[in-house]
């Protein structure tokens, strides 16, 4: 299990993490959120040791994460970090030896993940040939070789088609179901809904939200209806508690304030002897994350 108690980091006077609090227990995939230099990344390397000049506790398993510790932790950061001129086989020993593990023990990890990505054939091919989404898939499989305890996933999807996405998903939560934590950080929000239990955002190295997804879709107000056949839009429109409509060729999404007002709609439409769809659906995590940032949050 990882811990993270009252940690706060300065650069300078600049505050990037301030009494950050969270646990990502053995099998559980936490989502981990903010925009740019919300501080996130300076979590991350606080988490793996790299910077250590922090006020609070981080630990593994009850452990301080020191170099002692780091091998036990796989991270796939946003940013490529693959040696160009290196062929794959030669970077994945780089990154295995450096975690600890045998050239003899690479190379068969190496082989089982290549034939897993449908990728066999790049094994003696140089990083500076293989298209995004296939670098990507070393860059994973870099981050994975050694079998970590705690796993770091930085936009893990970029580059990647929908079918390597598929395939991506079902292999971070078979690591999950043995037993891996898992950090998980998007700006896709859908994805975030998918895999992620417990999340937390951050704005500017503050918690502005935390807690397991459903108990805060459940205590998020604003909710949506979808109504499907002939309404009065403006009727509908006019009502207490309404903010918006959106309609396309079947149905209308109704978004309300606060889930006080569903009566309210109900009762306007129910006289209709058009409706053939009428339910209530919790805000997205999109939208939450908006209503807390101020802005949108795209890839």
């Amino acid at each position: 299990m990882l811990k993270v108690k009252n940690v706060t980091k300065y650069y300078g006077e600049l505050c990037a993490v301030k009494n950050l609090n969270f646990e990502v227990k053995d099998g559980e995939i936490f989502g981990l959120l903010g925009l740019n230099g919300a501080g996130k990344t300076t979590t991350f390397r606080m988490i793996m040791g790299l910077i250590d000049d922090y006020t609070g506790e981080i630990t593994l398993n009850n452990h301080k994460i020191d170099y002692s510790l780091t091998d036990k932790i796989g991270f796939l950061t946003e940013e490529r970090s693959l040696i160009l001129k290196l062929t794959v086989l030669e970077q994945i020993k780089y990154y295995g030896v450096l975690k600890g593990m045998q050239e003899e023990t690479i190379e068969k990890a190496l082989d089982y993940w290549l034939e897993r990505f449908n990728i066999k054939e790049y094994k003696d091919k140089k990083i500076k040939e293989l298209s995004k989404g296939n670098q990507q898939k070393i860059q994973f499989i870099s981050a994975i070789i050694h079998n970590p305890k705690l796993l770091i996933l930085d936009e893990p999807f970029s580059g990647l088609d929908p079918v390597n996405v598929e395939l991506f998903k079902q292999v971070i939560l078979e690591l999950k179901n043995k037993g891996t934590s898992i950090i998980f950080s998007s700006h896709r929000m859908e994805h975030v809904e998918l895999f992620c239990e417990k999340l937390l955002i951050l704005v500017k190295g503050e918690t502005v939200l935390s807690g397991y997804l459903k108990d805060i879709k459940d205590n998020y107000k604003k909710k949506n209806i979808i109504i499907e056949g002939v309404i009065d839009k403006n009727k509908i429109k006019s009502l207490e508690g309404v903010v918006s409509i959106e309609e396309n060729e079947t149905e209308y999404k109704v978004g309300l304030e606060d889930k006080k007002y569903i009566h309210d709609v109900f009762k306007a439409i129910s006289k209709s002897d058009n409706i053939t769809k009428f339910y209530v659906e919790d805000a997205t995590l999109n939208e939450i994350f908006i209503s807390k940032v101020g802005e949108s949050y795209e890839e």
